[in-house]
């Protein structure tokens, strides 16, 4: 089994206690977000690790997960939109100012590029970090993916919200180095048909992707791939596979 090795501190950005995780010891960073208001570990209690075992042993990948603070705060302290976005928001910061420099640290490498995936929330967490910050992450493999939370929260969208969501920061995002650089990435959009997945959410991303000319791909999986681990499971070491060389 792939070393593991958590490292747990107080974040003056999120102003909580926040728990990372990695497994492997070489490979291209993977950046995995849980689901909802999962924790760093989530991904490893739904047999994820195990399904990537291969990848791992294999020393393509090393897998890093943090905890879903963003969510947790939406689902168990207050779903109103100002304070959910506000939460999104810190989170974007510690993401970028404290997680990437921990990443780049323990790959002894101050300018390795990192990949994200997540399903579900996880999905729109993959998404933003690489629409937000194309200079640091390189690839975002979404599954079944829930790209804009205003559907969970209460209230008017604001600009924190406007400027944590890809499908609606991006149509106006000004010609400049930021799109540029955005233009050099990749984003990979799958979902089933199954009980409780959103196909159209995945499409709605990739037509604001490909009208700003942003590299993206959208796969289908069938009616019988529901909204649930099972099927995570199986797409992720796919397509790590087929991306991660």
């Amino acid at each position: 089994m792939a070393s593991k090795a958590t490292e747990t501190w107080r974040s003056e950005r999120l102003g909580r206690e926040v728990k990372v995780v990695r497994w492997g010891e070489v490979g291209t960073p993977l950046l995995i977000f849980p689901t909802a208001g999962g924790d760093a570990e989530e991904i490893e209690r739904f047999w994820m690790i195990d399904y990537l075992k291969a990848q791992l042993e294999a020393q393509r990948i090393k897998i890093y997960s943090v905890d879903s603070t963003a969510g947790q705060a939406l689902l168990a302290e207050s779903n109103k939109l100002p304070f959910a976005a506000r939460a999104q928001q810190k989170f974007d910061s510690f993401l970028y100012h404290e997680l990437v420099p921990l990443i780049r640290k323990d790959c002894n490498s101050p300018e390795i590029e990192i990949v994200t995936a997540g399903a579900s929330i996880g999905a729109y967490q993959a998404l933003s970090a690489v629409c937000r910050h194309p200079d640091v992450f390189k690839l975002a493999l979404c599954m079944s993916g829930t790209y804009d939370l205003a559907k969970f929260m209460e209230g008017e969208p604001n600009s924190d919200h406007y400027y944590n969501t890809p499908t609606r920061f991006l149509p106006g995002l000004p010609e400049g180095a930021h799109l540029a650089q955005l233009r050099k990435r990749f984003v990979l959009l799958t979902h089933g048909r199954g009980k409780a997945e959103e196909p159209a959410q995945s499409w709605n991303v990739a037509k604001v992707l490909g009208e700003r000319n942003i590299p993206n791909r959208v796969v289908e999986w069938g009616e019988e791939w529901p909204h649930d681990w099972p099927t995570w499971r199986k797409m992720l070491p796919l397509y790590v596979d087929e991306y991660i060389k």
